[in-house]
């Protein structure tokens, strides 16, 4: 099959003492990051502690669009049938939509059932989130589709927009496979080129425990352990929904694809302990896509799965959405009819399109949906405007699950996912933390 990972080596891969294992190098940096941020909440919100997590999520973007650029065009470069592009996109689409609508209905419904905002009795202070509503205000449909298409090829890679990365990587990538023969030589320096990118990414990650250290400090130091406070129960019952959702809904999208979900979840604990640091799901997007390539799914299809997912597949963004529109409507004893509640859900699978991994887009999105719906409603976002920082961490993590699933059953949909590198990445045959390309057939 071309472009799927082949697993050399069959035999169990032999274990790193723990110390180097790079999930237990991440978890010991937050907890003393978390510590440091209690302890000393002065020495916490220092610029340069907080730097230390911003420069890594800025190291890891660096790499983000030049890596895209590669894995989508050599992908669809090596395709002898063009049209199997096509297909693979609307397979992800379709995906992307049904399963983005039961991540809304569910946070829909779960914020009927538990009624988190009622009685609520908190301050609101709504100049705080005004610029949030600004930028809200500024999004609409037409705009997001027309700011997919980039004013210059190398000003979508300057500004690192992923969907307009991800348009020119499509459509080079199309051009040099109608090329053939003539494009070999080129089509060869590009997979070179993805191997030492690749080899970036390597290097990069190792600072990943420095990176999640500094962000958890500054976010404890910055907002303080009782930051939760009187909204601990909207923080529970959004962490407890995201956590049914994967377990629940992917769960058993996952079985019913052949895999099972906690195999999985223990596959990409390295990316989801560096998303925990960081609170953005796009810290981990380059690991993602070389694991998700390992793991026997195609090149074209982590090439177009994982980046437009990114965009297009926001799950946990999603349950955010609902249940905290309702919470805020809750928490203000503003009433919506069903009527409202199903335009809801229809303004937030459009609004959702525009929020990439980026740690806060949620919250803007957030905006946009309230503004559509019941203007009224949008000043209540300062309610929740403390703890987004801690709802944000679990959107990330719902998010990137949700893409790395959806890389998988959109690959066993379209008949290019190797079974065999399947069963040996989730049964630990191989060392998933190992982050480099996977060798490659054509």
């Amino acid at each position: 099959m071309s472009g799927t990972a082949v697993i050399t080596e069959p035999a169990a891969a032999p274990h790193k003492p723990w110390y180097r294992v790079l999930y237990v190098q991440v978890l010991i940096a937050i907890v003393l990051g978390a510590l440091l941020g209690w302890l000393l909440p002065e020495f916490g919100k220092n610029d340069w502690v907080r730097a230390l997590g911003d420069g890594f999520v800025k190291l890891i973007r660096m790499v983000i669009a030049p890596i895209i650029f590669c894995t989508v065009v050599s992908g669809i470069a090596h395709i002898s049938e063009v049209r199997k592009v096509g297909r693979v996109a609307v397979k992800a689409l379709v995906y992307f939509e049904i399963v983005s609508t039961f991540a809304l209905f569910i946070g829909l419904l779960v914020a009927h059932v538990m009624q988190p905002g009622a009685g609520f009795s908190g301050k609101t202070d709504a100049a705080a989130v005004a610029s949030f509503a600004k930028q809200a205000g500024e999004m609409k449909s037409v705009d997001f589709v027309l700011h997919i298409i980039p004013d210059s090829a190398i000003g979508a890679f300057a500004a690192g927009d992923i969907l307009q990365v991800l348009l020119f990587s499509v459509l080079f990538g199309l051009a040099l496979a109608l090329l053939g023969e003539r494009g070999n030589a080129l089509r060869n320096i590009i997979d070179e080129a993805a191997q030492t990118i690749f080899g970036i990414i390597a290097i990069v990650v190792k600072a990943a425990p420095i990176g999640a250290f500094g962000a958890m400090a500054y976010t404890v130091g910055r907002y303080g352990p009782s930051t939760l406070g009187n909204l601990a129960g909207l923080v529970a019952t959004f962490y407890v929904t995201s956590i049914l959702f994967v377990v629940v809904v992917l769960g058993s999208i996952a079985r019913i694809a052949g895999f099972s979900i906690f195999k999985y979840l223990a596959y990409i604990k390295d990316e989801l302990l560096i998303v925990l640091g960081t609170s953005s799901s796009e810290s981990a997007l380059p690991q993602l896509m070389e694991k998700m390539e390992r793991l026997g799914c195609s090149k074209p299809v982590v090439g177009l799965v994982v980046p437009t997912g990114y965009s297009f597949n926001l799950d946990g963004t999603n349950i955010y959405m609902t249940l905290t529109t309702l919470f805020i409507a809750q928490a203000l004893n503003v009433p919506l009819t069903y009527g409202e509640e199903a335009t809801i859900l229809i303004v937030a699978m459009l609004t959702s399109k525009g929020a990439s991994g980026v740690t806060g887009a949620g919250f803007i999105t957030l905006a946009a949906t309230l503004a559509a719906v019941r203007p009224e409603l949008v000043p209540g976002m300062a309610i929740v405007l403390g703890i987004d920082k801690f709802m944000s961490e679990c959107r990330a993590l719902t998010n990137i699950t949700g893409n790395g699933v959806a890389c998988i059953v959109v690959g066993w949909w379209e008949g290019e996912l190797d079974r065999k590198a399947l069963d040996a990445g989730l049964s630990r045959q191989v060392d998933p933390s190992n982050v480099r390309m996977a060798e490659a057939t054509d």
